[in-house]
């Protein structure tokens, strides 16, 4: 299936159902935060600096629970295995997505987005130590190709059809409150029904060890608080190193296509040009759009690029691709230009390098028995990546230039692919064990 190599006790279902969670997860993921403008403003009427402080306050909220408990739910994915905290991740989000816009206030829906986030928070951990697991380490790397690819075709499903089912709605006569009601439950009752079929597709969970680690029985479960531990005590191993600092540069890559790019092109539009703030959006589509598109089709190239090059030198690559198209952004005067449109080409195509590279770098880096808790910290660097990068960047962007933000993710990326340099040669991949399955 897909030219993949699955690993014992894995079949062609679980194999689907491993894509459809990629499919499924990133859809869900990507669908309320693009939503949410519509939400604020049309269905519960804010405006000016009450939208502005709103949505200030739900996205440190959301940043916060994803920190706070990513590292945790690695530990608990080796713990009881990945299955159950896919599942209850996707269980989250339609738990999230239906009650939200029924909130009356502003504190209900702050603690709406955290149970949110803490459903993508487990779907982050579990889609990349799934995947690790379903596929043996030689097609690993055409695995996350693929996981990238059908994650892609989730986000476009989410922003071409599922964030616009309340306009939609609003469009045939609802008021749009309800439309956003409506809208909103219609989503939240897909991922329960795609939550009930992968729980039955999806392949049993992992035993929490393989081999007891010392000072540990045979047959004894590693707790929580010891699992997290090892995830951090594993980046003393340089490839769990490089792993993680790419994952610090490649999540916060992802934030700034989506968040500064189209500010950028939006501003400039409205500024220097005097479009309409529909004709801003229209632009800004288009052009983001095409990283998109390079971002869907570059995902199986870096794949297959990950199962016939070392593992550390893809990285690598990828970090160095990402480095040189971000910083080709302070080459940029008009926005709208055509050579803005190959620009966001190559920023597409860095972007799912350093997203596809990092996660099989980091599984053929570490036992089978810490694979949850070490996919846990990744994505916790990656967390922290986008509150830094994000942050930072913002503030040069008002005080310096609009390209800013992806010079500095630019200048990080590079800094990855020295660091990457530094220790290709130290990088010894672990012997490859199966791991045992519960029901």
């Amino acid at each position: 299936m897909l030219g993949l190599d699955p690993a014992t006790g894995i079949s062609r279902t679980n194999l689907w159902a491993c894509m459809g969670l990629g499919l499924l997860g990133t859809a869900v993921i990507t669908f309320l935060p693009a939503a949410q403008p519509y939400l604020l403003t049309d269905a519960l009427g804010l405006s000016g600096d009450d939208l502005g402080r709103t949505t200030g306050y739900l996205q440190v909220a959301a940043e916060a629970a994803l920190i706070l408990s990513l590292a945790w739910y690695g530990a608990l994915a080796d713990r009881i295995g990945r299955r159950p905290v896919a599942v209850a991740g996707l269980l989250l989000c339609a738990l999230g997505a239906a009650l939200y816009p029924f909130a009356g206030n502003v504190a209900v829906l702050v603690a709406l987005r955290v149970v949110f986030a803490l459903g993508i928070a487990a779907l982050n951990v579990t889609m990349s130590a799934i995947t690790a697991d379903y596929v043996r380490d030689r097609a690993r790397g055409k695995a996350y190709g693929w996981l990238g690819l059908f994650s892609g075709i989730g986000a476009v499903i989410a922003v071409l059809v599922l964030v616009r089912l309340p306009n939609m709605l609003e469009g045939g006569g609802m008021a749009p409150a309800t439309a956003a009601k409506v809208g909103f439950l219609v989503v939240a009752g897909l991922v329960l029904l795609g939550a009930l079929a992968l729980r039955g597709t999806l392949a049993p969970g992992l035993a929490a060890s393989v081999e007891p680690p010392a000072g540990q029985q045979a047959g004894e479960r590693a707790g929580l608080g010891r699992l997290v531990v090892e995830g951090v005590r594993l980046a003393r191993d340089p490839g769990v190193a490089l792993s993680y600092a790419a994952s610090f540069v490649a999540r916060a890559d992802l934030a700034l296509v989506a968040s500064f790019l189209s500010l950028w092109i939006v501003d400039h539009a409205k500024a220097v040009r005097g479009m309409s703030a529909t004709e801003a959006l229209a632009k800004s589509g288009a052009i983001v759009g095409i990283a998109y598109m390079v971002i869907v089709v570059g995902a199986p190239l870096f794949g297959w690029l990950g199962d016939r090059m070392r593992r550390q030198d893809v990285v690598i690559l990828a970090q160095a691709l990402a480095g040189a198209a971000y910083l080709s952004t302070l080459l940029v005067s008009d926005p709208l230009g055509p050579g803005m449109m190959l620009v966001a080409a190559a920023v597409g195509l860095g972007e799912i390098g350093v997203i596809t590279t990092a996660g099989p770098l980091l599984a053929q880096q570490v036992p089978a028995r810490y694979r949850g808790s070490s996919f846990g910290v990744q994505t916790l660097c990656g967390a922290i990546g986008i509150f830094v990068i994000s942050g930072v960047g913002g503030w040069l962007y008002d005080l310096w230039r609009p390209a800013a933000p992806f010079a500095l993710a630019g200048a990080c990326g590079l800094l990855v692919a020295l660091f990457g340099l530094a220790v290709r040669g130290r990088v010894t991949p672990v012997p490859e064990a199966e791991p045992s399955r519960t029901a």
